[in-house]
Formats: structure tokens, sequence, C-alpha cells
């Protein structure tokens, strides 16, 4: 097992778990998803270490090992926060934030916002603004359509009903994955997010408020495409072309938006950073 010191980073809103994995360069400052938290990455971690390159995972506020505070409200501006949080506790002066899923909008934002301290960006399978061909799975779908909050909520209050839902989107997610990509789930990502939200405190309260707030995100992020397209920040994109919801033309048409952009499509569902961990490593540890 790779090595990592531990750290509990004070936010507003509470107090953020983070894993410090020794090394050099521009340091790798990694962001889930929901409902992920950052073990996400543990699969690609040994890789870029191996590398001699250091890496540090962020659990946001609400999610894994990061406090749950009764009453909090969570948001993507407060992931946002959480980063930087970690930079200026940790004294990072330039990192590579890493996106994923809905890490990606915390990555490109806090770049655009704070130029200086992002040497890169590396995004994997995320969602930013309006994408012709953006589908989101179903069960975030359910969590993101106001309309229908009452129903999300009744689902939340039933762990029986939730842990129904979960299924069901797992294996839509699975979709044409291969077996290994099949057991690497069942071994990794399934107990992980299984165990976000039957913990307690859980995630539900942070996944709930997270799913609500997503189309208002993305229409917001669409607004901010005209300062993105001005960033000089190098990005590198790094795609499971087997993703069933968020499908290499996503991808492209983000890469089309970027001044200084690569675009690298991996036999990998979306969660490239396990599916293919090596490979991922390979393209980061090149940049």
């Amino acid at each position: 097992m790779t090595n990592f010191i531990e750290h509990r980073v004070p936010t507003p809103g509470g107090d953020v778990y983070v894993r410090d994995y020794a090394g050099n360069g521009p340091a790798f400052v990694m962001l889930h998803g929901f409902p992920d938290n950052g073990h996400i990455y543990d699969d690609l971690i040994p890789h870029l270490v191996a590398g001699g390159r250091r890496a540090i995972t962020i659990d946001f506020l609400g999610f894994g090992a990061s406090d749950k505070p009764e009453g909090a409200h969570y948001s993507f501006a407060q992931q946002r926060g959480d980063v930087e949080a970690v930079l200026d506790t940790l004294q990072l002066d330039k990192v590579v934030l890493v996106g994923h899923d809905a890490g990606g909008p915390a990555a490109l934002n806090l770049a655009l916002a704070h130029p200086d301290r992002v040497a890169s960006v590396v995004l994997m399978n995320v969602f930013y603004g309006e994408a012709p061909g953006l589908l989101v799975p179903e069960l975030i779908e359910l969590f993101s359509h106001k309309p229908l909050q009452a129903l999300a909520q009744h689902f939340l209050a039933s762990p029986q009903q939730f842990a129904w839902l979960i299924e069901f989107q797992r294996q839509l997610l699975l979709g044409d994955a291969n077996e290994s990509g099949k057991i690497r789930y069942n071994e990794l990502l399934g107990p992980l997010i299984d165990a976000n939200f039957r913990q307690q405190p859980s995630a539900a309260m942070a996944f709930a408020h997270m799913t609500s707030q997503l189309k208002d995100e993305v229409a917001a992020n669409t607004g901010r495409i005209v300062a993105l397209r001005r960033s000089a920040v190098p990005v590198q994109l790094i795609w499971g072309r087997n993703d069933p919801y968020l499908h290499l033309s996503t991808a492209a048409f983000l890469q089309a938006q970027l001044r200084n952009a690569s675009l690298h499509a991996l036999d990998a569902g979306h969660w490239p950073q396990i599916d293919a961990a090596e490979d991922c490593a390979r393209i980061m540890l090149a940049a």
C-alpha cells in the first residue's frame, strides 16, 4: 500500500479529509464527483507516486471521511472553497487539478479564478456547461429535476428504496464494461458508494444538495465559456470512450472551447482512473 499522511483541513462548514502522498513537482490534487469520494483514485495514485509525483485526494465536505455537519448547505461554490482551503493549509503553490465527473466544475472554475496557482488541469469524464449529447444518469436526473424533489426526498428517506435506485443505476453505468471492469467496480466502487450512504451521518444530504443544483451549475458554467476560451491554462481530457452518459462527443465539444487542450480517449468506462489506471498515469506524467 502506498504511504500517505492524513490531514483534516478546516473550512467554514467543517473539516475536510485529505490524503497526501509524498512526491515532487506540482502536486496532483484530485477531486471526486457524487456520490463518490477520494478513493476513486486509489488505483491511479500508486502509478503517479512511482513516477515521483506528489498526489493529494480530497473528500469534499459531506462525503467520505469529511465532516457532515447537521444543517449544512452544500454547493459547487462550497466545493471550490474546500479546494482553496486545502491549497492554503498545505501551502501548495502550483498544482495540477484533477477533476472527475462533478469534480470537473471545481477544477475548471478554480483554474479560471486562480490561474497563477494552477499549472494545468486534468479532466476525466466530467460535465461543465451545456454540450451536444450531454446526458446525466437517471439517478442524477431524478434528483436534479426540481419538480420531482418531493419524490427524490421520499427515496432518500427509505434506505431500501434508495438502495434499489443505486443498484438500478449501477447496472446501467457498467453498461458494456469488460469483465475485469465489472469485478473492480464490485470490489472498489460499489462498496465505496454504499458506504457513503450507509455510514452515519451519511452523504445523503450532500448528495441531495449537489444534485439539486446540477442544472443551475451547468447553466452558470455555460455563461463562463467565454472566459474559458480565453484561459491559457493547459487542460488534458482523459476520457473513457465507453461511458454510456458522458460520451466522447462531450469531451470533443469541451476541447473545442479550450485554447490549450489535448484529448486522450481510452478503452474505459465512466471511471478511466480505475479501468485504465496505468494509461491515465502515463498521460498525466508525460505532460
